[in-house]
């Protein structure tokens, strides 16, 4: 067995966070300049032009790419030889205060959801564990901002809607959001398990690599088809108009009842923060 301190797990945490917030990802800075390239609109090239601005000035001042600073997701992969001598979840919420007021990022989570109070510290994280093999910790931050994260949607359709139902639902999804989520987007889906477990796929989505596709190729195709047909609403950039709408449409799948067929759809603004360490 393997001891894992917590505090070395409080300050990945910190770190991870302070990393996400001031940096973007290579794969997500290449995709910006390419959707530039693409862009045709006047208006989008001038939100990809400076979401590209945006990019070298958060990352040369250390100053947030984004005002919202987000709400942490804490993703942890543990093996099934690790052990941890106290709380887990306390050490990962250590690091978020630590983060955020170092960072002097925006403090964005309330308490009671009707009450409304701040937490005043960005805590609690929303924390998922899975348990592995071996004798590593995996963990992966995404603070993710509230205006995506508003306009996404989970449906419990029919088996009968099929694979046009499951396309018509996405575009549903990306046209009720407009402007509102901040694109160009990344888009999660999130196709099977059931009412809880497809969210949960298409937030996982979020965190693959930009420039990957599904290993199943009728995932993957069906990936592309959805991609076309959400740059060919006409939001564009910001809601602004244009061709680029979405940079990427991820899907994971899981088995689910013969009677069902939950799709969710996660949303991701352009900033698409999340990094990740194996301890």
């Amino acid at each position: 067995m393997r001891v894992i301190d917590l505090v070395t797990v409080s300050d990945a945490v910190r770190a991870l966070l302070l990393e996400c917030a001031f940096r973007a990802g290579p794969d997500l800075k290449a995709k910006i300049k390419e959707a530039l390239d693409k862009e045709e609109s006047a208006l989008g090239k001038d939100v990809l032009s400076q979401i590209i601005n945006n990019h070298e000035i958060a990352e040369n001042e250390e100053i947030p790419l984004c005002q919202d600073t987000g709400q942490v997701v804490v993703f942890l992969e543990v093996g099934g030889e690790v052990v941890f001598k106290g709380d887990i979840e306390a050490a990962v919420n250590d690091g978020v205060r630590r983060a955020y007021a170092e960072g002097y990022l925006r403090k964005s989570v309330v308490g009671c959801p009707i009450l409304r109070e701040n937490t005043g510290d960005n805590a609690p994280a929303i924390i998922h564990a899975k348990i592995t093999n071996g004798d590593k910790l995996k963990i992966t931050v995404v603070p993710k901002g509230g205006g995506a994260e508003n306009m996404s949607a989970v449906k419990m359709l029919t088996p009968a809607a099929g694979e046009e139902g499951i396309i018509n639902f996405v575009l549903e999804t990306v046209r009720n959001a407009g402007g509102k989520a901040c694109p160009p987007l990344i888009v999660g889906v999130g196709i099977g398990g059931n009412l809880e477990k497809a969210p949960l796929l298409a937030k996982e989505a979020l965190l693959r690599d930009l420039y990957d596709s599904s290993p199943l190729p009728q995932i993957c195709d069906l990936e592309e088809k959805i991609l076309a047909k959400i740059n060919e609403t006409g939001i564009g950039p910001m809601g602004y108009g244009g061709r680029v709408t979405a940079l990427a449409v991820k899907i994971n799948t899981f088995p689910c009842h013969i009677a069902s067929l939950p799709v969710a759809v996660n949303l991701q603004c352009h900033v698409a923060r999340h990094k990740t360490i194996i301890l």
